[in-house]
């Protein structure tokens, strides 16, 4: 998933007015997917040699649970706000980034709490920090955005946490059939 959210924040900088933060952003969710990568190699040979569909977990519905929530996002905010274009792609940025680092601010101190019950040599605890950071981030960006900002980026949260719903439905789904 981090490799994913890295690559589609480096497909939708503009090219033009991209910012520090957006590279920032884009640069420090590389380096997840690189670390995490790394971590892997830990647990033993060949277990994730590469992204193909054979080494992953739900691997169609996991792509499309990013998509579909830019696609969510992108359609709410054209209807609600009449954006489009440059605008669009920002304000989409920002509230699939918050929805995403909510997200992210829930689930890896609780990956972090397993992977220190089961004795793993894999840690992700410089990842939680720089998540934290983001979703700071974020909010700063989405005050400046708009000052209803909390209304959209609660919508934005409530389709993501429809999307997670399922995807971990998918990968429970997907480990029963292992």
């Amino acid at each position: 998933m981090e490799n994913t959210g890295a690559r589609k924040i480096s497909a939708s900088e503009d090219p033009v007015t991209v910012t520090y933060i957006i590279l920032k952003h884009a640069a420090e969710e590389h380096r997840h997917a690189f670390y995490l990568k790394k971590q892997i190699e830990k647990t033993g040979d060949g277990l994730c040699p590469t992204y193909a569909s054979d080494y992953l977990l739900a691997p169609v519905y996991s792509k499309y649970y990013l998509n579909q929530l830019d696609i969510d996002v992108c359609r709410y905010l054209k209807k609600e706000l009449g954006l489009s274009g440059r605008e669009l792609r920002f304000a989409a940025y920002l509230l699939v980034t918050y929805a995403i680092e909510v997200r992210a601010d829930e689930l890896y101190p609780v990956y972090q709490q397993a992977l220190d019950d089961a004795g793993s040599k894999v840690n992700v605890k410089s990842i939680i920090l720089e998540e934290e950071g983001h979703l700071e981030e974020m909010i700063n960006q989405l005050r400046i955005f708009s000052p209803d900002w909390e209304f959209h980026a609660q919508k934005a949260v409530d389709m993501e946490t429809r999307l997670f719903n399922n995807w971990v439905a998918e990968l429970a789904s997907g480990l029963a059939l292992q």
